[in-house]
């Protein structure tokens, strides 16, 4: 959708009106493909930022610059009228400068390959192993516990939505089910809170304030399928379950396969990885508050780690529960 405007930055004064119509389109396109329903304007704006840094705006810069021309002026449930599209259009259109560009026009580096060239490179193997092998049940359900005290206090249907979509994933883990996007995406019409299952992305997405950006391309989903699949227990292979479950969750932050959400459902892929093989954890607050770089191989390793912490721990308070 994107690259159906063609511009270039540098000419911003003689393309000024280009800009204007090309923002006008994509709000209008979002408004169209969204129904204007919960949250559409977040997908709006994080649409129109990468308009303005596929054309060289500076990812930090275009993300303000939207913010300043939407403000607080789209709501949920409520389709923007011509006018306020226009205004807004405008508004995003004269506030560009040259100056506000640091990158070429160019195609912007794809950090879902980054990933993938890090992914087959880590030594996964040498994972921490959690403190010993087989299920363990925790004193507190650790996961539930979070939801409710770290979502619960951003949005009560927010927390819903999560432990709606946490009993869903333990009923799935319970049966051996496979991972896949089929599964996520079950799991995602909770968290979202979405009448239909949201579908797979079908463009670029950007993360970290634009800093990285996800290709899409036809195999992208059946990529996916195929690195989730590498989650399961396999005899004369066995990784870590600490490895597989950290290997899940960066698959799904960097396939990055929703518009929104991605970091939830990393989240509840790496539960459900451990509760498959009869583990869940009394406490995630690691696996939560961290941010991991596409391209970081270390990233990896100390999530692994992460992992392990709160896996020892559980087994140990498991052990003893007076303590």
């Amino acid at each position: 959708m994107v690259d159906e405007y063609p511009l270039d930055l540098a000419g911003i004064e003689d393309q000024r009106i280009l800009w204007e119509r090309a923002a006008r389109n994509l709000i209008l396109q979002v408004t169209d493909r969204t129904g204007c329903g919960s949250g559409w304007h977040g997908h709006c704006r994080q649409v129109l930022t990468w308009f303005l840094s596929r054309w060289g705006v500076a990812p930090d810069r275009a993300q303000k610059l939207v913010d300043e021309a939407v403000g607080g002026r789209f709501a949920s449930w409520t389709c923007p009228d011509t006018v306020l599209v226009d205004d807004v259009a405008e508004e995003l259109a004269m506030s560009l400068r040259p100056d506000d560009g640091t990158q070429s026009a160019g195609p912007a580096a794809d950090h879902l390959e980054r990933w993938l060239a890090v992914r087959a490179a880590v030594p996964w193997r040498d994972a921490p192993g959690g403190g010993g092998d087989g299920p363990v049940a925790p004193s507190r359900d650790g996961a539930a516990d979070d939801i409710r005290a770290f979502d619960g206090a951003l949005d009560p249907d927010r927390a819903r939505g999560m432990l709606a979509a946490l009993d869903l994933l333990r009923a799935d883990a319970a049966h051996g089910a496979s991972l896949d996007f089929e599964l996520l995406q079950r799991w995602q019409q909770h968290v979202l809170g979405t009448p239909q299952p949201p579908p797979f992305r079908d463009l670029p997405a950007f993360a970290k304030g634009g800093r990285e950006r996800y290709g899409i391309g036809p195999d992208t989903r059946a990529r996916l399928d195929a690195c989730l699949a590498e989650s399961a227990r396999r005899t004369g292979q066995l990784l870590p379950l600490t490895a597989r479950a950290a290997r899940a969750y960066l698959d799904v932050c960097f396939f990055h396969p929703f518009d929104d959400g991605n970091a939830r459902s990393a989240f509840l892929a790496l539960v459900f990885v451990l509760a498959r093989e009869g583990v869940a954890l009394d406490g995630v607050s690691l696996l939560r508050r961290v941010t991991f770089q596409a391209d970081e191989p270390e990233d990896a390793v100390i999530l692994t780690r992460y992992i392990d912490i709160h896996l020892a721990e559980t087994r140990r308070n498991s052990a003893s529960p007076a303590s």
